[in-house]
């Protein structure tokens, strides 16, 4: 008993040792700081850096400097956290949003690393009586800023919009600047900066590049294919590529923070941000590693440097209020020159005004150990600076986040947001989880990530002496989907029947539901729902469903595709639910970061455009006019990888023309190696006509068609006899 109390009590020996106890006492302050800083309105943020400077060697030594610096415990984890922020900030980039910011995030990018570099030099040089090369390196430090308000924009949901974009881009810039010229400093100072270095530092950077931009791609693409249902696996690949390319850009001549971005970048177009892969992304480094990095962060800070004489309060006072002041000054100017709002500029002043990651490199690189230009009054007034723009960046970036909240809010009709919101419903019908990852994966893409419960998955099974065998053979597959799916945030409803006709049972429930989608498995690889219905023929399911109808054969993983081709016959923009399943398509398109094709009249483009600018998405689409579906055939360059979407119509829709019918089969024999989905609109009866169902106009349409056919014949004769024609004069 003794020596169990003995060995108790050295285990608590301040300093802590014990690794397992060191976790534990992290955990429990990731865990309860922002609990309990909440209640007194402090950022979590600041409540992790405050919890670093209590419990570090610098505070009450809770956790000494020897276990804070060893690399195979906190300091560890900081630089993973560290890495996480810079990975995320590239990844949830919307480079749509970022091409179209572009200009903007340049100029912020040099505004906020030359106004800082440029009027901190002198101050440093005349004000703290430092040497040339010290004040270059000092000032340098002014113009970088690291994102560690970033995760409040993105928990309110700000991350892609203009003003965030705007900051990251020119984060970038000043950032990958900095950093460069901190490899110069470093090398004058050793005696190395000749016409060598300067090749080196190029011919570095250049195969850093190449490996990044155009190997890593490939390998992730192959690899995201062959493994696309293993998602563990998707995510240690997307650590080991973080991890290579921080590595690569050490080798390079630059900070490894420049690479996970790089990185984020890189694996952009391949992580969709309404994945699985992509919240579990988010929710391992927001719960683990960025708090790690954080609590870091506070432990560096010597607050002891206020009692250390009046010069470190001079120079920490100087530094610190310098540097808020020059990202403000380079935020205003950014404001006058483009006309933001107020708002907006402080959303890039909260963003950018935080100095951590790239401002420690530079100052411990000066510093060395005492050995640099650098002495220790510029480390803990540096130190200081880091606390205090790290507070003054979380309370204005959080302040900032939520008015800009508001004014959206306000901005947006509130009650047809929401009825839109609630109209928007998605069905999967499937029997079985083997088979069908892709369409649920597709339901997940194309589904708006501000519905609370977007998609249903429903199992429909004949009503006969087996039905009740089945419904308990179902729960089983609706619990592996729901397992399997369970990473993702967006709730998924299953749903087990019983119908008299199956097709039937899937039109009562999508009505049940109030559903606007219903999405089948038409893959030929599979046996599927569709086929057990209805076999080879769709009439049957469109003739008791009037909701739009998703026939989808997705064989491949989405990461394959390189575009998505639509094909839209003439007038399809004037079907009552064209709106309903572009927004769908534009989105699966933001979502995959791919551009959309579309082979359609100039009137259905038009509509297409105002569609998406209406529901508030950024996409790139191209228009190749045509004036029957039968020109897509002619104009289709079938040798590429794409996913092809096909408009088709119901028979009496204002859209629908002779030959629709056929058109799966011709796609299906024209591309064999292209995913297709085909989109049935659903319809909207009047109530008026409702009790006249038994009138059928199935003969006169029959007329019609055949009229149709024929006069699209004599067409097609002209127009070879045209081109014959054309042939002999050539």
């Amino acid at each position: 008993m003794k020596y169990f109390f003995e060995h108790f009590v050295a285990a608590f020996h301040i300093p802590i040792k014990n690794p397992v106890l060191v976790f534990s006492l992290l955990l429990f302050i990731i865990l309860l700081s922002p609990i309990f800083l909440r209640k007194v309105r402090i950022p979590s943020i600041i409540g992790l850096i405050i919890s670093g400077v209590i419990i570090g060697p610098n505070g009450l030594r809770l956790i000494g400097e020897k276990t804070m610096e060893s690399e195979g415990s906190i300091k560890l984890f900081s630089t993973i956290g560290l890495l996480y922020i810079m990975f995320i900030a590239g990844l949830e980039l919307d480079l749509n949003q970022f091409k179209k910011y572009l200009n903007k995030s340049i100029t912020f990018g040099l505004l906020t690393f030359a106004l800082p570099l440029f009027l901190g030099y002198p101050i440093c040089y005349y004000a703290l009586h430092l040497s040339p090369m010290a004040s270059l390196l000092t000032a340098s430090m002014f113009a970088t800023h690291t994102l560690v308000a970033y995760p409040i924009i993105s928990k309110y949901g700000l991350s892609k919009h203009s003003s965030v974009a705007i900051t990251v881009g020119g984060t970038i810039l000043t950032d990958t600047a900095v950093l460069i010229i901190l490899a110069i400093i470093s090398s004058s100072t050793k005696g190395n900066l000749d016409f060598a270095f300067w090749i080196r530092l190029i011919t570095s950077l250049s195969i850093f590049s190449f490996i990044m931009f155009f190997i890593i791609p490939k390998v992730a693409r192959w690899f995201f294919s062959k493994l696309d249902s293993e998602k563990t696996s998707q995510y240690i690949f997307v650590l080991s590529v973080v991890f290579f390319s921080a590595f690569l850009a050490e080798m390079a001549g630059v900070e490894h923070i420049i690479g996970a971005f790089v990185a984020g970048l890189v694996l952009n177009r391949l992580i969709p941000h309404n994945s699985i892969l992509m919240n579990r992304v988010e929710f391992i480094g927001n719960s683990l590693f960025i708090p790690f990095f954080l609590i870091f962060v506070g432990m560096v800070v010597d607050y002891k440097a206020f009692f250390q004489g009046t010069w470190p309060l001079v120079i920490a006072g100087v530094l610190t209020s310098f540097a808020i002041f020059s990202k403000w000054l380079a935020a205003f100017a950014t404001q006058l020159i483009f006309k933001l709002t107020k708002i907006e500029r402080q959303i890039i002043f909260g963003l950018s005004t935080s100095h951590a990651a790239a401002t420690l490199a530079i100052i411990m690189v000066g510093y060395d150990g005492g050995k640099g230009i650098l002495d220790i009054n510029i480390v803990n007034g540096t130190v200081l600076l880091i606390l205090f723009t790290c507070m003054t960046a979380s309370f204005v970036t959080e302040s900032a986040g939520k008015k800009l909240l508001i004014e959206i809010s306000e901005n947006s009709d509130l009650d047809e947001n929401e009825t839109r919101l609630r109209n928007k419903h998605i069905m999967v019908s499937i029997n079985e989880l083997s088979g069908n990852e892709n369409l649920i994966d597709f339901a997940l893409l194309v589904s708006d990530p501000k519905v609370i419960n977007p998609i249903s998955v429903v199992s429909v099974y004949p009503n006969n002496d087996q039905a009740e065998k089945m419904i308990r053979k179902s729960r089983k597959s609706l619990e592996d989907i729901v397992k399997h799916f369970s990473g993702h945030e967006s709730k998924i409803n299953t749903i087990a029947t019983i119908d008299h006709n199956l097709s039937s049972g899937i039109a009562r429930v999508s009505k049940e539901l109030v559903s606007d989608i219903v999405i089948l498995n038409d893959s030929q690889n599979n046996l599927n729902i569709l086929k057990r219905i209805v076999g080879d023929d769709r009439a049957h399911l469109l003739d008791v469903c009037d909701k739009t109808i998703f026939f989808c054969q997705l064989d491949k993983p989405s990461v394959s595709y390189e575009n998505i081709i639509l094909v839209a016959p003439p007038l399809s923009e004037l079907e009552p639910t064209f709106s309903l399943w572009v927004e769908r398509v534009i989105r699966l398109a933001k979502e995959l970061s791919i551009n959309i094709e579309i082979y359609a009249t100039h009137a259905t483009f038009e509509r297409f455009q105002k569609v998406g600018y209406a529901n508030k998405l950024d996409f790139n689409v191209k228009l190749i006019e045509i004036e029957s579906s039968e020109d897509f055939f002619l104009l289709y360059n079938k040798s590429k990888e794409d996913l092809i979407i096909f408009c088709s119509a119901r028979v009496g829709s204002v859209s629908y023309e002779p030959g629709l019918e056929a058109f799966s089969s011709k796609i299906e024999k024209a591309c064999p190696k292209n995913d297709s989905i085909f989109i049935y609109p659903g319809l909207q009866f009047d109530q008026l006509y409702s009790n006249y169902e038994d009138i059928s106009a199935s003969p006169i349409l029959a007329g019609v068609e055949t009229i149709q056919k024929i006069g699209r014949e004599v067409g097609n004769i002209f127009k070879k006899s045209d081109s014959d024609e054309g042939t002999t004069k050539d």
